[in-house]
């Protein structure tokens, strides 16, 4: 019988401590899937932070990094500096990278670090029991939003890959979906092209992918992908926002 599909090497064999559907599975495969492509997992270094990703170190088979709450773009550049070989990439959720993270976001990509950021946006604090993030929409409720954001109380949310396209450090920039088949598979070629940018040393690459949090959004995983469809994909426009390629 052929094999029509395996699990990449890239990933450990252990299985996944994530809510029934929640999408951090489909963008973990996407990532080992792109690295083991471009056969650079030998030498791969992941940083994982505070919050749903601080154990992708476990479900990862290239080295890792834990790094403290917001800090990675802040470990990897030193990671890359010290070690200018190494292809390193971050896995950081909204609450972290959009949050206590935004200023070592920002400014690794002013800088333009040769680096690569997997951004997962479900726009809610997951781990931490589903508080309102940097990214949760007018009128979405959550734990410490219950009867929707009011943008005059708590301001209105952060865009970031239309933030980031005006650093001249940031060489590309793309938002995916994880939603269906078709926009996997273009998710896919966004985070190997993140990392492509990262091998040719053009600088910082991210790609920010809409997610679902099906238990802190209070949905089924049905459920929670069409609202992903319907509420986020409009809110947050996929697309490519600066492409140096």
């Amino acid at each position: 019988m052929n094999t029509v599909f395996q699990k990449s090497p890239m990933l450990a064999d252990m299985p996944l401590h994530y809510c029934p559907g929640c999408t951090h599975g489909i963008i973990h495969r996407l990532v080992a899937e792109a690295l083991d492509e471009l056969s650079v997992g030998d030498r791969t270094v992941g940083i994982a932070p505070v919050g749903c990703s601080v154990m992708a170190y476990n479900y990862f088979t290239c080295d890792f990094i834990q790094a403290a709450h917001g800090r990675a773009p802040a470990v990897a550049t030193g990671v890359k500096r010290a070690r200018p070989e190494s292809v390193v990439f971050t896995y950081q959720g909204d609450g972290d990278l959009a949050a206590i993270g935004t200023a070592e976001t920002v400014h690794a990509a002013a800088r333009g670090e040769n680096i690569t950021a997997i951004f997962v946006n479900n726009a809610i604090y997951g781990m931490t029991g589903g508080q309102m993030a940097p990214t949760t929409m007018p009128g979405q409720v959550t734990q410490t939003s219950p009867y929707g954001r009011d943008p005059k109380a708590a301001g209105y949310p952060i865009r970031v890959c239309e933030m980031l396209a005006t650093l001249d450090g940031t060489a590309y920039c793309e938002r995916v979906s994880v939603d269906c088949v078709k926009n996997v598979r273009a998710a896919k070629k966004a985070v190997k092209k993140a990392f492509e940018i990262q091998l040719a040393g053009k600088g910082f690459s991210l790609v920010e992918v809409l997610s679902t949090c099906p238990t802190n959004w209070g949905l089924t995983p049905v459920g929670a992908l069409e609202w992903l469809r319907e509420k986020m994909m409009p809110y947050y426009p996929p697309g490519v926002y600066k492409d140096n390629a």
